[in-house]
Parts: structure tokens; C-alpha cells; sequence
């Protein structure tokens, strides 16, 4: 059996709908599955990137993409009221009902539903509340252990080269996106190409050198 760790913070569509497509697109392999919540934006911030949304022309195409993608795939998916927001609230929540760095399926079901099935307001300070009644907590959510616990599992994310969500990490190798998952299934499966030349070589050349004049 397989272990896969899924990096991901419910901030992100594609996060949500590798989510809810994971149990179909791995459909008939042995796996188990540790669902990390990460602060998204500690990770572009590290990698000097911009998140799809802050970027106009790209949070149009990527709103429309992924409400395409689940009608696609048939699953349900609402725009949340504002896009982005906060989601520090929703990370701490799910790491709250957890004693560790994972957090199991239903958890994260249940906050990433509520998130993008519903169209609400994610940061609305009663919807908040009405989420965390329905959960099982073990931790204060607002605990400097909970902080500490969301850093570390960002930080150790970074370290293993992890960049954006949604991720996938299984026997040291890092899978991206929504669209990764088809990629990640045949590793599963145990496809020759990941035994070829193509995984390790595809990254050993040289970079352009840009001129800063």
C-alpha cells in the first residue's frame, strides 16, 4: 500500500476539487491518505509567486476553469461570496480537531464544502462558528499550538519542494494540480516511465539568463 500526503488549504478550487476527485481518479489501487493543511500563501510568498487570484486577467480564467472542471467532472461547486479570503480561520479549524499535522477526510470534507458548495461568505464570523460546532475539536483553535502547528506543516512543506496546492507527495515524489492526479495514478500503478531517465532528467539544464539592464 502507498502512502500519499495531500498538501492542501481550502482556499484553493483546484485543492477542492482534487478533493472530492481523488477517490475516483485512484478508483481500484491501494493507498491511505494524510491530509496536511498548508498556508497557501506562505508558499508563493517563498517561491516569489502571485496566487491566480491576484493576478486579473488569471482569476477570471481561473474562476471560469474551475467551475467548468466541476460541471466537467460532475462535482457540485458554488463561488464563495469573496474570492480571495482569509483562510488562517479554516486552516486552524480543521488542525484544531486534530492532535497532530493531518487532519482526517471528513474534516476536510466538511470545511471545504462549506467553503465552495454553498456560495457564502467563508470569513462571516457566524458561519465560522456554525463550522466549528459541527466539527470535533481537541485543540483550541486559536491556540499558539495550532499556530505552530499550521507553520510547521507550511515549513516542512517548503522544505520538500512543495510549491502550490494541491500537492500530492508519495515515495519522495511531488505531483501537482487538479490535473496531476491522472500523473499520480500512474506512478500507483507502478508505470515504467518513473524507472526511466524522463523523471530525473527533465529538470537538468541549463536556465535562460536574464539580463537585469
Amino acid at each position: 500500500m502507498k502512502h500519499i500526503t495531500f498538501h492542501l488549504d481550502f482556499i484553493s478550487p483546484y485543492a477542492y476539487l482534487a478533493f472530492e476527485h481523488l477517490p475516483q481518479a485512484l478508483e481500484g489501487l491501494s493507498y491511505s491518505v494524510a491530509y496536511r493543511p498548508v498556508l497557501l500563501g506562505a508558499l508563493l510568498k517563498h517561491h516569489g509567486q502571485l496566487g491566480p487570484a491576484e493576478i486579473p486577467a488569471k482569476r477570471s480564467w481561473t474562476y471560469r476553469h474551475v467551475l467548468w472542471l466541476g460541471q466537467a467532472h460532475g462535482i457540485p461547486i458554488r463561488m464563495p461570496a469573496t474570492h480571495p479570503f482569509n483562510p488562517l480561520p479554516h486552516l486552524r479549524l480543521a488542525l484544531a480537531t486534530s492532535t497532530g499535522a493531518d487532519i482526517n477526510r471528513h474534516v476536510a470534507e466538511t470545511v471545504f464544502r462549506d467553503v465552495w458548495r454553498t456560495g457564502g461568505e467563508p470569513g462571516d464570523a457566524a458561519r465560522l462558528a456554525a463550522l466549528a460546532a459541527s466539527l470535533r475539536l481537541r485543540r483550541e483553535t486559536g491556540s499558539d499550538e495550532v499556530k505552530a502547528q499550521l507553520k510547521a506543516n507550511t515549513d516542512d512543506a517548503i522544505a520538500r519542494g512543495v510549491f502550490g496546492v494541491p500537492a500530492f507527495e508519495v515515495d519522495g515524489r511531488l505531483f501537482w494540480g487538479f490535473d496531476g492526479l491522472a500523473m499520480l495514478r500512474a506512478c500507483l500503478q507502478g508505470e515504467a516511465w518513473f524507472d526511466g531517465p524522463d523523471w530525473d532528467a527533465a529538470d537538468q539544464r541549463p536556465l535562460l539568463l536574464r539580463s537585469k539592464s
